[in-house]
């Protein structure tokens, strides 16, 4: 699946400012730079010295700033980017929700379902569009599978398996000393509670139980940086599925779903990046992805294009796109199950989910 974004006449191009200059949203930055026609990079924001003047110097941008309210302010501005800590995207979504501004947010959206829904509630009195990064919706293999699933060709869903494996992460993230309690599952499997509940769609999860330890770093045990788990759900509609995840895949980055229902079975994700190889007396040899937006690399742009075209479509400048746009639910959902992970693994036993819940924090 790719999308395709007419290119607007040049006085109607569409402008997304990011906000956070770290990683991913460098990363961000230059996909909007230099691959979606028809959209413009605006402007840069990022609280650490330097970083937004450094990215901006990068990719010839004018505008950069380290307060995220000059963006908010700027009416030249379309939509926002947020790709700051975590910690502070609900905060965020409140402020550019008040400046009428679009927002696409990296995931989590919050650090607990209470400032969530309040920032979700600010967006949608503000009556905008906002769009989560869950981006494994826009990755083909993915997609497809989710069309085998609408189309009947499985069946009953029954059994659903999502995984995750970094590889070496755990060791990196130790190492730079930005150990985040928790990160595991609302950092990580988080993209695989969403991947489960886009493809069980229509049902809810109703128990969560999760293991985690810290496997490849012991001696972060204590500072809550585990970096294997494995989930187990169960839904209303009686489909029970597992996600599991590691920090510690040597061989490559590694993501992966199968479905199995009643009538057949889908996959989706290799950790082989090409579908070539080497056979050699030394043995079979196929490469692998060693980061996350490599592997994924085309649907980071798709995400992107869907919501620069969200933003065209209210401007009048095309159709809007026909997949859904993960939105405020899928955050909500996603969220949910990752903080009955974290219950779960503090008491050791399954935590049953409420239809409604508005409590808990990382």
């Amino acid at each position: 699946m790719s999308y395709s974004l007419e290119v607007p006449p040049a006085k109607e191009t569409i402008r997304i400012a990011v906000i956070g200059c770290g990683w991913i949203g460098a990363f961000h930055a230059r996909t909007l730079a230099g691959h979606l026609p028809g959209v413009r990079l605006e402007a840069l924001a990022d609280p650490a010295p330097g970083a937004a003047a450094a990215l901006a110097a990068e990719l010839g941008i004018s505008k950069h700033t380290t307060d995220p309210a000059d963006l908010f302010a700027d009416p030249d501005i379309d939509g926002v980017l947020i790709a700051a800590p975590s910690a502070v995207h609900s905060a965020l979504i409140v402020q550019a929700a008040a400046a009428g501004k679009h927002i696409f947010c990296e995931k989590p959206a919050g650090h607990g379902l209470e400032e969530l829904h309040a920032a979700l509630d600010a967006v949608e009195r503000a009556g905008i569009e906002f769009q989560i990064g869950f981006n494994r919706r826009f990755a083909s293999d993915f997609a497809e599978a989710k069309k085998r699933i609408q189309a009947g060709d499985l069946g009953e869903v029954q059994l659903m398996r999502s995984l995750t494996r970094d590889p070496g992460v755990a060791e990196g993230i130790a190492n730079a000393g930005h150990i985040k309690p928790n990160t595991i599952f609302t950092e990580t499997l988080i993209h695989d509670f969403d991947a489960l509940n886009w493809y069980n769609e229509g049902a809810r999860v109703t128990e969560v139980r999760a293991i985690a330890d810290a496997l490849v770093e012991p001696g972060y045990r204590e500072a809550g940086l585990l970096d294997t788990a494995v989930v187990t759900l169960r839904y209303d509609n009686g489909a029970i599925a597992v996600a599991e995840a590691s920090f510690s895949a040597l061989y490559g980055y590694d993501v992966r779903g199968e479905i199995f229902g009643s009538a057949g079975m889908a996959v989706a994700g290799n950790p082989v990046q090409l579908h070539s190889g080497s056979y050699t007396a030394a043995g079979a040899l196929a490469p692998t992805t060693r980061v996350n937006t490599e592997l994924f690399a085309q649907a980071y742009r798709d995400e992107l294009a869907h919501f620069a075209r969200l933003i065209a479509a209210r401007k009048g400048l095309g159709e809007a796109p026909t997949v859904p746009t993960p939105g405020a639910q899928a955050a909500i959902d996603a969220l949910e199950i990752a903080l009955a992970c974290v219950e779960s693994v503090r008491t050791g036993a399954p935590v049953v989910l409420e239809r409604e819940t508005t409590g808990g924090v990382l």
